[in-house]
Order: C-alpha cells, then sequence, then structure tokens
C-alpha cells in the first residue's frame, strides 16, 4: 500500500487587536470570485453572456475545467489574452482540497478532501478488467442522514448536503491524479457511481447538476448507463429523478421483508418495500431503452443470509427486470453483525441463480485502506448526536 498525504498551509491568523490591525484603516474586500467547477452548460453560458462574452466560450472552458482538469486560465491557449485576464479576475476553478491518497494493494485508490466548511468527504476509486474499467465511488453528502443498521457511514452522523462544485470536485480531482483524458477510449474515470457518503437523493437540487455534468459531452462525456444513482428508497425523489434523466438506478434493498427492512434500512418505515419496487416500476417506464434496475442486497450473517431469504428475494423481485449485486457485510466495531463465510455467500448466490436470477457477488476492495463498501467516514460535525453514540457505544465495550 501507498499512501500521500497532501500539506495544507493555514491562512496566517488575524488579531484584530493588536496595534498594526488598529492603526491600519481596513481595507475593501475585493469581489469574490465566482467558482466555476460547478456550473453546468447553461450556467456556464449565462456566465460568459454575463461579462459580455459569446456563449460558446462556455464549451471551450468546460473541456479545460472538465476533460483537460485545468484550473489555470493562463493555459488555456483558444482563448483570448485578455479573455484570459478577465476570467482570472472574476472567476476561478476551485475544487476541494486533497488531505489524503492512498492506493491499496489491490489498486483501489482513495482520496479524502477537504470541502468548504472544513469537513472530510471521501471517494474511491476501483479499477477492473485490466485498468479498462475504472468506477469512480462519489458521496453526496456530509455524513449521512440516514442511519442503515449496517452501514459504518451512517454512524458517523450528518453535517450537511454538498454542493454541486464539491461533488463533480470528486471527478475532477480522480480525473486529475490519473491523467487528463485525451480521447473517449482510454478515459481516467469510466463510470460513476453515487454510492459514497449520503443519500443522493435526499441532495438532489445538487446531485442532479453534477450527473449532468458527468454525461455532458463538453464534461465528462459519459454514458448513462455508465452513471449510477443509489438510493435507499426515498420514492418520491425516485419520481423525479425519472422525470430528470435516466442515468442507471441501484437500489440499497438488503432484505426481503417489510419487518427487517425497517430494521436494516429505517427509511423502509416511511417508504415500504411495496411503494419502493412501484416507484422502480415508473421510473424504468420513462427510460428510452430496455433498462435494469441493479438490487443491492448486503449479505448479513444469520439475519439475511439464508434459503428463505434468498427464495423471498426471489418471489419479491419477479415482475422487476432487475439483477442482483451481492455484497458480503463488511464489520466494523459494535455493528452486532457479523460477515457471512465465503461458502455461505456462494450458496446464496446459487440459490438465486437456480430460481432464474442473475447474481452477482461485489468483491470487497480496499480494505487496506478503508474503502469498502459501507467503511467511508469522514470528519463529520455531527447535527444529529448520533457519532456521539456511535463513540460512546464503542468506548463502553471496550470497558
Amino acid at each position: 500500500m501507498t499512501t500521500t498525504v497532501a500539506q495544507h498551509t493555514p491562512a496566517p491568523p488575524t488579531d484584530a487587536n493588536s496595534s498594526d490591525a488598529a492603526s491600519t484603516p481596513a481595507a475593501k474586500a475585493p469581489p469574490e470570485r465566482q467558482n466555476l467547477l460547478g456550473m453546468s452548460r447553461e450556467q456556464m453560458e449565462a456566465f460568459f453572456l454575463s461579462i459580455g462574452e459569446k456563449k460558446f466560450r462556455a464549451a471551450q472552458l468546460m473541456k479545460w475545467i472538465h476533460q483537460e482538469g485545468s484550473d489555470d486560465f493562463a493555459a488555456m491557449t483558444n482563448l483570448s489574452k485578455a479573455l484570459r485576464e478577465k476570467l482570472a479576475r472574476l472567476a476561478e476553478i476551485r475544487g476541494p482540497g486533497v488531505v489524503y491518497e492512498g492506493t491499496s494493494s489491490d489498486g483501489t485508490r482513495k482520496w479524502v478532501l477537504e470541502v468548504e466548511d472544513g469537513s472530510y468527504v471521501e471517494t474511491v476509486l476501483i479499477p477492473a478488467e485490466n485498468g479498462k474499467r475504472r468506477t469512480l465511488c462519489v458521496s453526496s453528502q456530509v455524513g449521512c442522514s440516514l442511519d442503515c443498521s449496517f452501514c459504518s457511514t451512517g454512524k458517523q452522523g450528518f453535517q450537511r448536503n454538498l454542493t454541486a462544485a464539491e461533488i463533480i470536485g470528486q471527478v475532477w480531482v480522480a480525473q486529475r491524479s490519473v491523467g487528463p483524458r485525451r480521447d473517449t477510449a482510454n478515459r481516467p474515470v469510466t463510470n460513476v457511481v453515487m454510492m459514497g457518503m449520503g443519500e443522493p437523493l435526499l441532495n438532489f437540487d445538487n446531485v442532479v447538476p453534477a450527473m449532468k455534468l458527468m454525461l455532458d459531452d463538453n464534461g465528462y462525456g459519459l454514458s448513462k448507463r455508465r452513471v449510477t444513482l443509489s438510493t435507499s428508497g426515498v420514492v418520491p425523489m425516485i419520481d423525479k429523478l425519472g422525470d430528470e434523466m435516466d442515468v442507471s438506478l441501484a437500489i440499497s434493498l438488503h432484505a426481503s421483508t417489510d419487518e427487517l427492512r425497517n430494521e436494516l434500512v429505517p427509511i423502509n418505515r416511511k417508504y415500504n418495500i411495496r411503494a419502493l419496487l412501484d416507484a422502480c416500476h415508473r421510473y424504468l417506464s420513462k427510460c428510452p431503452d430496455n433498462r435494469q434496475v441493479t438490487i443491492e442486497y448486503t449479505l448479513i450473517k444469520d439475519v439475511n443470509d439464508q434459503q428463505e431469504h434468498a427464495e423471498q428475494l426471489a418471489a419479491l423481485l419477479k415482475e422487476l427486470p432487475c439483477k442482483i449485486n451481492l455484497i458480503p457485510f463488511n464489520p466494523f466495531p459494535n455493528s452486532g453483525y457479523e460477515k457471512p463465510s465465503r461458502n455461505q455467500v456462494m450458496r446464496f448466490q446459487q440459490w438465486l441463480y437456480d430460481l432464474g436470477y442473475n447474481a452477482t457477488v461485489r468483491t470487497t476492495r480496499g480494505e487496506d485502506i478503508d474503502a469498502a463498501c459501507g467503511q467511508l467516514v469522514g470528519r463529520v460535525k455531527d447535527r444529529t448526536k448520533r457519532s456521539a453514540r456511535y463513540i460512546q457505544s464503542v468506548q463502553l465495550d471496550a470497558d
């Protein structure tokens, strides 16, 4: 495993009571420069019109930002010198700060990123198919507002939603680290999954514009089949998403009965399994092509990994075009759950095969850098006090 830790130099402290401060007239603060990183094509065109420029400049600038990974206006040689100087005065391209970058023994890379208020979020790049496929797992919130019982991220509590710039900034940082996109056949990031910290559909107004940038030909140019949004089941927002775009949809199901899912995924108490599956049908009906929903099912020893659970799951999903992704539980302190044996995972997969389902097992990646599914934690100023309760439970267990 190799790691790189970025060292930040903090701004020098100011002392309002010092003699220099008292004797020096307060300088007028320069106007704040506008961050262009999270702007959609329409927003970028409106920005250029607002500064007296032609809107076709938006496409040029977006390619520099998202395809070349540039944050230096002076380097944008197909823009006039006068325009580059104007942009340097009025705008900036500011991504999240890299606090930590680590590479796992299996090639998985994780970044801990510092966002605007000093909080940390985490994003993970997972290579596959001999490096031809590189999937980036992107966070949507600082912490998570839900409290799924088997997820370490949820135990950290919740602070706030990420902005569109902070969401797309994770893709921007990862792509810059791997290298600029020189051709569509060799993309630094080939797939994006909104499966990191947070519930994406509870940050709809920032997640959707960021995903549109991922799809835009002047942005990252990804296929809508290669951008996946994973939700725990915010039913009204699934319907709203279907009205806006048709990216791939994944459902964090994890149980085949409401009784068990209420325990594992508390949002089920508001939107039960039937309501969730009905929303999936409505979403697929809006897609212009044949599409399947990915059903994510975390296997937990003696909780949802028995043959009866496989049979219940198969019966539940019989009308839904779907594929099933089995995820062996990743243990963390005081979860109260255990990881099933590899043999049990294989048995569960075989039961689903025998019942006519395409079920794959997600390989655990990046465990040595805490990058495995459900283990992204960041640094959260917890609004819910959930992290304090979790820390207390860990301490009691240690005693």
